[in-house]
């Protein structure tokens, strides 16, 4: 009877200790937030204004954790006509992946929604929120 009450003693510690392992683990090694705030500086947001009411903007640059990520929008007569992702992270094979088949997907939203109301891409979800947040400033500046 002794030594099944040690088993059991011994069981419940090993399981504890390897709980409190478990949940000490760092997810992350890095302390900086996922995705910061967008700094908007003087210039940040270019307009360039074409003919018959149309006007090109490209928002400030978001940075992501993987990388920056801008828009440049197009909008003729209150409408958006043309969206360009004109950075996004490609630092290495993965995010070159994933963001050939995020930003597609982003700019149809955008052109089916008329706005920065889009939904992130599964998998993509920086890079999702980074373009929003581009995309957004970029909007505002044209003044939709």
């Amino acid at each position: 009877m002794v030594s099944g009450v040690r088993r059991i003693v011994l069981w419940l510690a090993t399981t504890a200790t390897g709980v409190v392992l478990l949940f000490g683990y760092p997810t992350s090694t890095s302390s900086t937030p996922a995705v910061s705030a967008v700094v908007e500086a003087a210039g940040a947001a270019t307009a360039t204004t074409g003919t018959g009411g149309t006007v090109t903007v490209t928002g400030p640059a978001a940075d992501t954790r993987w990388g920056p990520v801008q828009v440049q929008v197009t909008v003729t007569d209150g409408q958006i006509t043309d969206v360009e992702v004109v950075e996004y992270p490609t630092g290495n094979g993965r995010d070159r992946e994933i963001n050939a088949r995020a930003v597609p997907v982003l700019v149809q939203e955008t052109l089916d929604a008329q706005s920065a109301d889009v939904h992130a891409v599964s998998g993509a979800t920086l890079t999702s929120e980074g373009y929003v947040e581009s995309l957004q400033a970029a909007l505002d500046r044209a003044g939709l």
